[in-house]
């Protein structure tokens, strides 16, 4: 038997305006090679100026991660030559990253959790990208500088769930901080995954593998699954020590396997120096204070929803694991509904039919609350509601015209329902006879007629409520 270590690094895309140690600008999908200058091209004399956006930015994750923020901190060159990396070195932070040793708390859907050590986070600048088409490739530029700030985990994870729970939740945080937009798809937030296995027992960590450059949830499952599979298969062959060495790898998603990309290069072949033309950065009392005032985070609006709004602990997971879910849920309840039924309706009914993210909903959070709200003043029913709710998808309109237009308004007047009871009970003589006999089942049955007179307009409760008297 095995024990899998699994070890985090994340690369994410700072939003500033401009790259870390130049002023280009850090737009995405421009024209290739438009948005560089001399600095990120790394061209002779170009001298890097540090972004103190990123710097704050910095800060901000590092209280959220409850890390240590140092005070002082340095750059470094890592030394390597690849096309897309003009200088031919990254300046990065390697002895003092700006954020030290902090923690971040994983949820299982059981309601329990775990503690992830999150060993470091330091600022570097990205390289460019390259671009194969066939025998040829071409290099972009424009991503080269682009601020990232990488955050490296304890090797603390023991499954592909766990891993993946501590990346949804990082991106959680990232973008409830407004620190990056964290689009995986544009490579704003992607990951190195370091995977290894032991003996069940043993504590000394073997060699590892690196998969670079992941940004799917999906594909980081699926290459944990086959990179584990692969280790146990060496193993169990005996033939560890040749064919797991340490290297990088890359993972196929068409073939759904991992394959050798280079060596892994230790940190001596980086060859690391401090950058001699960047001085160390200085954090002050008064940048920490003033940047360690972040915005309340996904565990913090969970325990406030589930206690302001009484919803379960599950329901406020679900709706905090996404900053837009739980702006959407918070918009919903300025209406005065119901906690609960706007979870219902957030979380089943409108995601339910949407193909896309909420953010392409055509029924905004008022729209819906409306709906909802309709349901709890009685003017229509839930399954009502839900015709509204096909309408409006397909259609710009009110709800109450909607309402008003599929004749939906539920009947609530006591005369005009005693009238069609009475039809109905005059109409069923022997089922009224059995009912007062004892078979009570019948009831339903005269429910059910009355709504079936009514088209289904009758409001169900005051139904029930008159026929008990007409009955009685």
């Amino acid at each position: 038997m095995f024990e899998v270590i699994i070890g985090l690094e994340v690369h994410v895309q700072l939003n500033t305006n401009s790259k870390l140690f130049c002023s280009c600008a850090t737009s995405f999908g421009e024209d290739p090679n438009t948005n560089v200058c001399p600095t990120c091209l790394g061209l002779p004399g170009a001298l890097p100026v540090l972004n103190k956006e990123a710097v704050h930015k910095a800060i901000m994750l590092g209280t959220a991660l409850k890390s240590k923020i140092n005070q002082k901190s340095i750059f470094n060159r890592k030394n390597y030559f690849y096309p897309d990396l003009p200088s031919g070195y990254q300046i990065s932070q390697f002895e003092v990253p700006i954020v030290g040793l902090g923690e971040l708390v994983i949820d299982f859907p059981d309601g329990s959790q775990k503690t992830i050590g999150v060993t470091r986070a330091h600022l570097e600048n990205d390289a460019g990208k390259s671009i194969h088409a066939g025998s040829v490739s071409h290099v972009d530029l424009n991503r080269a500088g682009t601020p990232l700030l990488e955050i490296v985990s304890e090797p603390d994870m023991r499954t592909a769930e766990e891993a993946i729970l501590y990346l949804k939740k990082l991106h959680s945080i990232v973008r409830y901080l407004g620190i990056s937009d964290a689009n995986m798809q544009e490579g704003s937030f992607r990951c190195d995954v370091n995977v290894s296995i032991r003996p069940k027992g043993d504590t000394n960590l073997y060699t590892r593998c690196e998969i670079k450059n992941m940004n799917s949830f999906k594909f980081i499952e699926k290459a944990i699954a086959y990179e584990v599979n692969r280790h146990i298969e060496a193993w169990e062959d005996g033939i560890h020590s040749t064919e797991i060495v340490q290297e990088t790898r890359l993972f196929d998603p068409e073939k759904g396997e991992t394959r050798s990309m280079r060596g892994k290069e230790d940190a001596a072949d980086y060859r690391y120096f401090p950058d001699p033309d960047l001085r160390p950065v200085i954090i002050t009392d008064e940048m920490i204070e003033k940047y360690s005032q972040i915005p309340e985070l996904p565990d913090e609006k969970k325990a406030r929803f589930v206690k302001e709004y009484g919803i379960k602990d599950y329901d406020a997971s679900v709706i905090t694991s996404q900053l837009e879910m739980a702006h959407f849920f918070e918009e919903m309840l300025e209406e005065g509904i119901s906690g609960k039924n706007a979870v219902t309706w957030l979380t089943v009914e409108l995601q339910g039919r949407l193909s896309d993210s909420l953010t392409t909903s055509p029924v905004d959070a008022k729209k819906l609350a409306t709906i909802v709200k309709r349901i709890e003043d009685n003017t229509i029913s839930g399954k009502a509601a839900k015709e509204v709710l096909d309408y409006l998808m397909e259609n710009d309109a009110s709800v109450d015209s909607v309402i008003e237009k599929l004749g939906l308004k539920q009947v609530s007047d006591d005369g005009a329902l005693l009238t069609m009871i009475d039809e109905i009970l005059s109409n069923n003589q022997d089922k009224v006879a059995e009912y007062k006999a004892g078979k009570e089942k019948m009831f339903a049955f005269f429910v059910g007629q009355t709504m079936k007179a009514s088209k289904g307009t009758a409001n169900p409760q005051k139904v029930s409520e008159l026929l008990k008297q007409r009955l009685a």
